[in-house]
């Protein structure tokens, strides 16, 4: 990995910089103008200048968006270590830890079965979130921001295309930050490349991708007493001083992967009929570990007693734990589609899903059971996709299911309906049969009981879902209906103490979401508004989610300096309803349902400044601003806290070669 950040590095500046370029002076230029940009370059005499939509950014599901260097309220709150809008997360003191969902609807499914760890998946990429390129210039994009503490958050990429045909891309993101409490370090590294290409004639093309990944997080358990975080002490101000669970824990995920999706058409010239012959791989492997070096934890109660415990139970080590599990998957899939101009597109397929989960060795537990070294699947699934577009109307339709022993099936019906330009109405439903998680299934570890082996029934999804987008409010309804839902719970009744199992719910759970935006324009002021709302009816209280969640921004804008200058500056309104919110544990890197003590019911104030010179775009955010003057009541889990103030800075740059 080493040798791919200096190369990297060192190719960079050398394209930025080899040719030395002068440029005329300009006047009135409106530096505001979207995507402007692009035509900030060299004006020589009948030289071509490329245009906006000769940039292109295209998703798996071959979607085409394109650059934008634009400078709106939009683009400020994807200003973070994941690069979009965290609306609907609830994250931890410390840029980079787990993130918790607070909007169920954000909650992505697949039919088929993971490695699990899904606290160490909120800075893993994933093969669907990789985009591909293909551009008239080379496009460099360079982004940074501070962090809490000690450490920067880098993301850079740079995408060319060697030929009409040909594209690669390169970009690393590497995220270090400190943090304010003991032990609570994150850094993460995300390696990608990127190659598109396409004959002249499109009668065959390939987009394919190499990821390489890793994420370290230092892990504390949340602090043991949190009447002296809520305390208005001074001491306790500076949080390295507030006692956590764990002082030497660690958890590490780390991942590759290989990945193509390609197409040939096997009538030599495009026209109103096209066959093609279809082929997607997905190669990856990942390996997470636990390392807890100290078994035991001091705890300090309000009495100023202190109390050893074991935070996750007996164990089998005195000391010196390292819990691992490794995790590789193999899919393919082969299909064959029809393309007539008027009736749309027709793909039919069969896929190939072979996964192996597996420790080093077998456990025989305190009752005489055995806990298996692995975990192997193997399985196919046949299915058919048909999308449609004609004038206003777009549709996508994917039905698959799985033949053999195992059961999964997915029905994904899409269908879009574009009044005009400004009105547009989306519709989804959603049926998925999936297959629990690998952890769920099976784990092994140092800790006596956090061993398991268990078989349970698929998880069923039943969503409908409706967007309206107007010039008057973007507005979105989703109702869903989840049966045999799989969940962890702590069955420990131990204070201090965490145990953690799998448990899955026999009862129907049914979640109601309605979510409106608008903002409203005052001359130079504008006022932007999310409202969500909530209502989940259960007969226990198993998917626990706040019932309102806010977020209200307030700004002005304008253009200084003879437009040489585009500047924002506002204040970010931030509310949730109290609830019972999901807690942590480290040892499985999974949330958990808890019913003993609520979180939420606290606002937070962002104040911030964004500018933009030329295609380079500048954030400067105090972020939670009241913390200095409130009470400390605020928490992301019932033992960790939300983040403090703290004043932050990056930038975006962007050059167009």
């Amino acid at each position: 990995m080493r040798i791919f950040i200096f190369l990297y590095l060192l190719v960079v500046p050398t394209l930025l910089f080899s040719q030395e370029k002068k440029t005329a002076p300009k006047k009135d230029l409106d530096m505001n103008t979207e995507y402007s940009s692009i035509t900030d370059t060299v004006k020589k005499k009948k030289q071509k200048i490329a245009t906006i939509d000769q940039y292109k950014i295209v998703t798996l599901e071959h979607d085409t968006i394109y650059a934008d260097t634009s400078l709106t309220i939009k683009s400020a709150y994807r200003q973070n270590h994941l690069r979009k809008d965290l609306f609907g997360h609830l994250e931890m003191s410390n840029i980079g830890q787990p993130i918790s969902t607070v909007q169920y609807s954000l909650t992505s499914f697949s039919p088929y079965p993971e490695i699990g760890f899904t606290g160490k998946h909120s800075n893993y990429i994933q093969a669907d979130q990789i985009r591909y390129y293909s551009v008239a210039t080379p496009l460099t994009e360079l982004f940074f921001n501070t962090t809490i503490n000690k450490g920067q958050n880098v993301d850079s990429f740079i995408t060319l295309n060697t030929s009409k045909n040909l594209n690669f891309s390169i970009a690393y993101r590497g995220l270090r930050s400190e943090g304010d409490y003991i032990n609570q370090l994150v850094s993460a590294g995300n390696f990608r490349f990127t190659t598109s290409y396409a004959t002249t004639s499109r009668r065959y093309a390939i987009n394919a991708h190499f990821a390489n990944q890793d994420i370290l997080n230092e892990e504390n358990g949340g602090i043991t007493n949190v009447s002296n975080f809520e305390s208005n002490d001074p001491d306790f101000k500076n949080r390295q001083r507030l006692q956590v669970y764990l002082t030497d824990a660690e958890s590490f995920m780390k991942g590759r992967r290989l990945f193509f999706d390609h197409a040939f058409r096997v009538n030599p010239t495009d026209g109103s009929n096209n066959l093609y012959v279809t082929h997607q791989f997905n190669y990856e492997y990942k390996a997470y570990e636990y390392k807890q070096p100290t078994v035991i934890s001091s705890v300090t109660d309000e009495n100023n007693v202190t109390t050893r415990v074991q935070r996750f139970g007996d164990s089998y080590a005195a000391s010196n734990i390292n819990d691992q599990t490794r995790y590789e998957r193999l899919y393919n899939k082969f299909g064959a589609a029809y393309e007539n101009s008027l009736l749309g597109k027709f793909n039919f397929f069969i896929d190939d899903y072979r996964s192996n989960y597996q420790y080093d060795k077998v456990i025989i537990d305190a009752s005489n059971n055995a806990i298996p070294s692995h975990l192997y699947m193997q399985f196919n699934s046949v299915g058919g996709q048909y999308e449609y577009q004609k004038n206003k109307w777009n549709g996508r339709f994917l039905y698959s299911r799985s033949i053999g022993n195992q059961s999964l099936s997915d029905l994904d019906a899409k269908l879009k309906y574009d009044l005009n330009e400004k009105i547009k109405f989306d519709f989804r439903y959603r049926n998925i049969n999936k297959l629990p998680n690998n952890n769920y299934n099976l784990f092994q570890s140092s800790w006596i009981d956090y061993n398991w082996s268990k078989n349970f029934k698929n998880e069923k999804i039943n969503s409908l879902s409706a967007e309206i987008t107007t010039p008057w409010l973007t507005g979105q309804v989703q109702y869903t209906v989840l049966n045999d839902h799989l969940y962890f719970r702590d069955k420990s009744t131990v204070e201090n103490v965490q145990i953690i199992e799998p448990v899955q719910y026999g009862n129907a759970i049914n979640y109601l979401e309605i979510r409106a935006s608008r903002e409203f324009k005052f001359g130079r002021f504008a006022l932007d508004n999310t409202l969500l709302y909530q209502k989940v009816d259960q007969s226990d209280l198993i998917l626990n989610l706040p019932e309102f969640v806010t977020r209200n921004t307030f700004y002005y804008s304008d253009n200084l300096f003879k437009k040489a200058l585009f500047l924002q500056t506002g204040i970010v309104f931030n509310y949730l309803t109290e609830y019972y919110g999901d807690d942590y544990n480290p040892v499985i890197s999974e949330f958990f349902v808890q019913q003993n003590k609520k979180i939420g019911g606290f606002a937070t104030f962002d104040f911030f400044v964004n500018a933009r010179i030329r295609q380079t775009r500048f954030y400067l955010k105090a972020e939670h601003l009241n913390a200095l003057f409130s009470q400390s009541n605020y928490y992301s889990t019932p033992n960790i806290p939300y983040r403090d103030f703290v004043i932050r800075f990056g930038l975006v740059w962007n050059f167009f070669q």
